[in-house]
């Protein structure tokens, strides 16, 4: 059995120190041995304080940073991370969590500031704010446009995470939370307290977060909420019902803060009407069940709550599913044998047990459910365990139990549909989850589904032979896809790559001429001044290029010999560009045209400088448009201005380079444009004086 280390006193971090709270404080048990393992308590806090702290200390010196700095801060943060790691897998056991467990909590936190830290470093400006889209043109004349203008809200982040991941938990938060340059007041569950209070030590000792960043509260948040201004952001990981009376705080209505919720809710897995025992798909979806039902001990806001299966097929479904979680080694996660944990707590035992109540009123237990079952080097009296258990409803629109009673733990009931419509009703019935996934062969019932509950779901997965291997399951949330879902679920959003920032940044509408827009976003506008250039552009360093500055190049007129040669190089004969009198007859083009690639081809040529210079290469091509047929005997001319510079890594060995995005317009010989697009090129850096 695992021997208990007492921890002591869990420390918060506040303004700047370390703070040990006084009196005697909650005591925090193990889950496997029952032993008491910590004491936690926010005694003594100055909430106030840690809030002014945050604001005028943290928030400045984050937002002097740029989405780049802070995306490389966010990547050494990790590998930092990653090298005390061993020592995090060691303490998630007294949580009751498996090596996998463990890994999906420690490894998958990491990896979430991993993600955005490349997100940040490839998907956003080198700036201390964010243009979103295009500009759109207000006026008729175009000395009038519109922008959407992103900058990091003044305030502070404070999270508010759930007990079951507390590293995963309190790190997807704090990516984009630091990426979009806020600081961050954190707030772990207290029974896991002691696991995110090392993490926050580690990412402090690293000396690479600004001072005021990051802040932790380990135990009640106190007056906090009493202080917020409609500058903050909270967000809440746990019960809709804790969400609520938090969402519901007068400070929070008064103020529009901005809150975040993602509540458990009652996910279900759907197995496709078109799947067979004998099919892949059959073994796929017992094997997602199981696992979803077993990891974490099934305290996952993600787990599967409800399994949705054709009544044809319920007995087969039913007696897979309890032969395999009767074999589930439970016990002390030391022991390399032991698949599935305790709960975090005992008092989880008795919430879990007396949700099972409710449950089973509904329906029959298959497997599991009882309070006297095998264990592996762990004591049923002292920790706490709990058998996987499966229930069946067989009539499941007559119950309400099964779609509004969640055991946050290794239960799951089983439930009956006729057809798809039924299947779906019953998805719908949960009032809203976080995810939901189907497994199927078929792209009609695929399609049908989704269809059918995506409103209801804020992720569904999709899962067939072909994605088998490489599907990351039901229940893993990605930083690149939002995590959250409607009604039940919260009525949230986190992660979801850069979409991620936007909750802690201000989004303001940006009104004014193109020229002023051009010097605020620092990236050239549609109707801005367009300085011609004094040296063709492709000779000049990337640091001495400026925004505007443009190459207007000599002209050429095109000819039937162009189109037909063209049409040799490239094998495009298409009837527009070979057979005149198709062309004529068409109403779209009304004569033979040249082929667009030749037209792109051809500006290439009028602008490119063709001797070695800084351009270093073409890095690649964007917003292409044709708008106007070009025809033989037209004549055609191309202005190449600077539109936006973006300071890039170097990788060690490599020359300093920057990606300049340039904007072309290619127009006829009326003055018309025939063609625009974005070209970006990489563009040496001035190289360094030596000393």
């Amino acid at each position: 059995m695992e021997t208990t280390v007492y921890l002591g006193k869990v420390q918060s971090f506040a303004q700047g120190r370390w703070h040990t709270p006084q009196g005697k404080g909650r005591p925090v048990y193990h889950a496997v041995t029952g032993e008491p393992i910590a004491e936690i308590s926010s005694e003594g806090l100055d909430f106030k304080g840690m809030l002014e702290y945050a604001r005028n200390v943290g928030g400045p010196k984050l937002r002097q940073m740029t989405f780049h700095e802070r995306a490389r801060m966010l990547k050494a943060l990790a590998l930092y991370l990653n090298e005390h790691k061993a020592e995090l897998y060691e303490l998630s056991r007294a949580t009751g969590a498996t090596k996998q467990d463990a890994w999906l909590d420690i490894d998958g936190g990491i990896g979430t500031f991993f993600v955005y830290a490349s997100k940040g470093r490839r998907e956003l400006p080198d700036e201390r704010f964010l243009l979103e889209g295009e500009p759109e043109r207000i006026s008729r004349g175009g000395t009038f446009l519109g922008h959407h203008l992103l900058v990091p809200l003044e305030g502070v982040a404070i999270h508010i995470n759930a007990f079951n991941f507390p590293c995963w938990g309190m790190l997807e938060k704090l990516a984009p939370t630091f990426l979009a340059g806020m600081p961050a007041i954190v707030k772990p569950a207290s029974v896991t307290a002691y696991v995110a209070e090392r993490v926050v030590r580690l990412l402090l000792e690293s000396g690479l977060l600004p001072e005021g960043a990051l802040q932790l509260i380990c135990g009640g948040v106190g007056d906090l909420f009493d202080h917020l201004t409609g500058q903050d952001v909270v967000t809440f990981t746990g019960s809709a019902e804790t969400g609520l009376r938090l969402k519901s705080h007068p400070t929070i209505l008064r103020e529009a803060v901005r809150f975040n919720m993602e509540a458990d809710s009652l996910n279900f897995s759907m197995l496709g009407p078109d799947v067979t025992p004998d099919m892949p798909e059959f073994e796929l979806f017992l094997n997602e069940v199981v696992r979803e039902m077993t990891i974490k001990t099934g305290q996952r806001c993600t787990a599967i709550r409800r399994t949705l299966v054709p009544a044809d097929r319920v007995d087969a479904v039913l007696e897979a599913l309890a032969n395999r979680l009767r074999e589930v080694v439970v016990g002390d996660p030391a022991n390399e044998r032991v698949q599935m944990g305790p709960l975090v707590s005992r008092d989880q035992v008795a919430e879990v047990r007396s949700r099972l109540q409710e449950l089973a009123a509904a329906g029959e237990i298959v497997c599991g459910g009882d309070s006297d079952f095998q264990l592996v080097d762990a004591d049923l009296e002292r920790g706490a365990f709990f058998a996987p258990t499966l229930l069946y409803c067989a009539h499941p629109f007559e119950h309400t139990a099964p779609h509004t009673v969640e055991a946050f733990g290794p239960v799951n009931t089983v439930m009956p549909y006729r057809d798809l419509d039924e299947a779906i009703r019953l998805a719908r019935m949960g009032r809203g989850s976080l995810v939901g996934s189907l497994v199927t062969a078929d792209p009609e019932v695929a399609r049908t589904v989704v269809l059918g509950t995506a409103a209801y779901h804020g992720r569904l997965l999709v899962l067939d032979r072909t994605c088998a291997r490489e599907n990351t399951g039901h229940g893993s949330p990605l930083p690149h896809l939002v995590h959250g879902g409607p009604g039940r679920a919260g009525g949230g959003e986190e992660m979801g790559g850069i979409r991620g920032l936007y909750r802690y940044m201000q989004r303001t509408a940006l009104q004014g001429s193109p020229d002023m827009l051009t010097a605020i976003g620092n990236e050239w506008m549609p109707g801005a001044a367009r300085p011609e250039a004094d040296v063709h552009p492709f000779r000049k360093y990337f640091d001495d290029l400026r925004i505007g500055e443009t190459y207007t190049t000599a002209r050429r007129t095109v000819t039937e010999a162009d189109i037909v040669n063209f049409a040799g190089i490239s094998g495009d004969f298409f009837y527009a560009h070979m057979d005149d009198l198709a062309a004529r007859e068409s109403e779209v083009f009304q004569g033979r045209v040249a082929h667009g690639y030749f037209v792109l081809s051809a500006a290439a040529g009028l602008f490119v400088d063709p001797r070695p210079g800084p351009v270093l290469a073409n890095y690649g091509l964007e917003n292409l448009r044709f708008t106007k047929p070009v025809k033989p005997g037209d004549t055609i001319q191309a202005k190449l201005t600077v539109k936006q510079k973006i300071p890039r890594e170097a990788r060690e060995g490599e020359r300093p380079s920057g990606v300049v995005k340039w904007h072309v317009d290619v127009t006829n010989q009326d003055d018309e444009l025939v063609a625009t697009y974005d070209i970006l090129t990489l563009v040496a850096r001035r190289p360094e004086p030596e000393a």
